[in-house]
């Protein structure tokens, strides 16, 4: 493909087309409140009347400080007991008063009439006031019927008492009325008939506390809400949060559906089309046939960003700062390179800054977390050590989140809601990460993490070809070193070059010693064979690491080293050696590989280290010209042979791995110093020989 033109085919337009759909069918259906705000600055648009009743909302901290009142005052909780005054009533008519019994109807008048008020037995005890006074309420619960009740209208059974004495001596004028009653018992008779109730009580104190009222009034219809250049003042915040919320949530857009519909469409299109873009820039090569589960699972991605960003908001926009959306750019590192994921997730986050209510402090905050989790994943990225890479992630959206806090003007430091979210979504990551093993199986594709597993010298077939073909193994890490420090210069795929470098002769231990390097026993396997026969053997070690890679279930990107490391080259040591002899050239097919040229700036690497690293080994001298010669004729001759022409590598990055390589074998084979010997004394004969 060349990348001056555009990709072409359905299979790069259909997914994206699909992806547009999919956008459009979940974007809001509401209109957005399009004005930006902010306490201390003007309201720099036209002067802003209420189009509609709509409540005023408290801030938090208001909400915050009702429920710190509600939750110190406890409004008791009784019940009203008509049994206490039956049998008091009994009582008053069985005692007896002497000269006074007729006046014992009146008594009980009065005695009824303190007991409809209520007695209970210490009001302060039970609601916590010292003294009760005129503003305190207690709640009287009397025929399944609860009504607040003054705390100065009850009585206790002292001040019950003294009422009792009162009204009788109006009726009794010629009689101590306190030695009647304290002589007849009828002051005894005046006990508590308000039960206190405990459990009813914290029940009615645990809803005051949490079923605080949310609003503090009501704005009309066409009253003034703020003038064009008037300073916003928290009221005015205020008044401005409530219209935006009844404006959003109830009213919205008002105009016609079809105009709503074209401005989500042209949004979504507008995200797809920087996304393509993107892709196109900076990884134009995802457009191919052979990468097309790379770029679908690329779209999926995006998708589920996108979806997290609009369902979140709907459900409840306090949750997005639990949303781990950093998730998305490790889903992307995992099989992508950096300078493809930072733009990707860029992207993947714009749907928070369109969609979202406090977009753009959500869209800053994830933006920096996702960038320092790229960076501290390559350090921190197994086992425990997740949890790390989480711990820096809230750190660094709890610093963001401060930093926004302080322009507010130190507003919502107490929210520790919103921090607590963010702390537990940070480490909501260490558990969604392990689900990119699955979306490895699903499309198909080699993480990272595998290919970092897949380059332990302690796997299987690694250990394998380190027993069977130790010469092999030890050129295929000296291939790996080689490959790491070209593939870090030219910002290649490092765990994807070092694992190809690794196992890209790994057919070779089918017949070892085939292979000079692992020739320990001094003999000549090729000794009485043609060139072809010959040729034929050295050649077979690639269909040979296929089978083994079968065998070993290494995934494509592996296979792709060992059938592109040679290319379609020849055996060139035989191939010479057959045409010294007198062989026609027409016929020396036997003498070239069959295997594909390199298309990846990798493949290239390993292909060129490979060779360098044999080559090296027959120089006599390693001076730097020799080694400069040595790596320039290499790469001459490979493209002399038309092995880069599929390559996806400049000629800058080629000199740049030109250069690396230079220097990597200078210092391998560098000069060391000749130790002297030391003279010995000669001491003379030992007296025992």
């Amino acid at each position: 493909m060349d990348k001056a033109k555009l990709p072409q085919g359905w299979k790069v337009y259909a997914p994206l087309i699909v992806l547009l759909v999919i956008f459009v069918l979940i974007m809001p259906k509401s209109g957005k409140f399009n004005y930006d705000y902010k306490k201390g600055m003007p309201w720099m648009y036209e002067t802003l009347v209420a189009q509609f009743d709509f409540p005023v909302l408290k801030t938090s901290a208001q909400l915050q400080a009702e429920k710190e009142q509600a939750s110190s005052s406890v409004v008791p909780y009784y019940r009203y007991s008509e049994n206490i005054v039956n049998e008091a009533q009994e009582a008053l008519r069985a005692t007896g008063l002497g000269k006074y019994d007729a006046l014992k109807s009146d008594l009980s008048g009065i005695m009824a009439g303190i007991y409809e008020k209520g007695i209970v037995e210490n009001i302060s005890a039970a609601s916590g006031q010292s003294v009760p006074s005129g503003d305190d309420v207690i709640f009287v619960q009397k025929e399944k019927r609860a009504t607040e009740v003054p705390a100065s209208e009850v009585f206790t059974q002292e001040t019950a008492k003294q009422r009792f004495a009162l009204e009788a001596a109006r009726i009794v004028a010629d009689c101590n009325v306190d030695s009647l009653c304290r002589y007849s018992g009828i002051y005894d008779l005046l006990i508590p008939n308000l039960i206190f109730d405990r459990q009813t009580t914290d029940l009615v104190h645990e809803e005051s506390v949490n079923y605080i009222s949310p609003t503090s009034g009501v704005v009309t219809s066409g009253q003034l809400i703020v003038s064009k250049g008037e300073m916003i003042t928290s009221e005015i915040e205020q008044l401005l949060d409530s219209y935006k919320a009844e404006y959003e949530s109830s009213f919205g857009y008002s105009g016609p559906m079809v105009l709503l519909w074209l401005g989500n469409v042209l949004i979504a299109l507008a995200l797809v089309v920087i996304l393509f873009l993107s892709l196109y820039y900076t990884n134009w090569t995802i457009f191919n046939p052979a990468s097309f589960n790379k770029y679908i699972y690329l779209l999926v991605i995006f998708l589920i960003s996108f979806m997290m960003a609009i369902f979140v908001e709907k459900a409840d926009p306090g949750f997005l700062y639990l949303t781990p959306f950093v998730l998305i750019a490790l889903y992307l590192r995992a099989f992508f390179k950096k300078r493809v994921v930072l733009p990707v997730y860029i992207i993947s986050l714009l749907p928070l800054l369109v969609f979202s209510h406090n977009g753009l402090e959500l869209f800053v905050m994830n933006l920096v977390a996702g960038v320092v989790a790229i960076y501290v994943f390559m350090f921190f990225n197994k086992g425990w050590q997740q949890f790390v890479t989480a711990l820096c992630i809230f750190v660094t959206l709890l610093i963001v989140y401060m930093g926004f806090r302080l322009i507010d003007g130190v507003k919502g430091f107490d929210d520790y809601t919103t921090i607590f979210f963010m702390f537990l979504g940070s480490f909501l990551i260490v558990a969604g990460y392990p689900l990119v093993y699955l979306f490895e199986k699903i499309f198909m594709l080699v993480s990272s993490s595998r290919l970092v597993d897949l380059s332990d010298t302690n796997s299987k077939p690694l250990l394998e070809l380190a027993h069977k073909a130790p010469g092999t193994f030890q050129h295929c890490l000296q291939v790996m070193n080689m490959s790491d420090a070209a593939a870090k210069a030219i910002d290649a795929d490092v765990p994807l070059v070092r694992a190809g470098a690794l196992y890209h002769d790994i057919g070779k231990m089918s017949n070892p010693q085939c292979f000079i390097e692992n020739d320990s026993t001094g003999t000549n396997y090729h000794q009485g064979l043609t060139p072809q026969e010959s040729a034929r053997e050295i050649i077979k070690h690639v269909p040979d690491g296929l089978s083994l890679a079968d065998r070993f279930n290494l995934p494509d990107e592996i296979k792709q080293f060992i059938v592109t490391h040679h290319g379609t080259t020849c055996t060139a040591y035989f191939y010479n050696k057959y045409l010294n002899a007198g062989g026609d050239p027409d016929k020396a097919d036997d003498f070239f590989y069959k295997g594909i040229k390199p298309k990846t700036p990798e493949q290239v690497i390993v292909m060129l280290c490979d060779t360098l690293e044999a080559a090296s080994r027959t120089l006599k001298d390693y001076t730097p010209k020799s080694i400069s010669d040595l790596v320039e004729g290499v790469v001459k001759s490979k493209m002399a042979a038309g092995q880069f022409e599929d390559a996806d590598i400049t000629m800058k990055d080629l000199n740049t791995v030109k250069g690396v390589l230079k220097d990597y074998i200078q210092q391998m084979h560098h000069a060391r110093v000749v130790y002297p010997k030391r003279n010995l004394p000669d001491r003379g004969p030992r007296q025992n020989d």
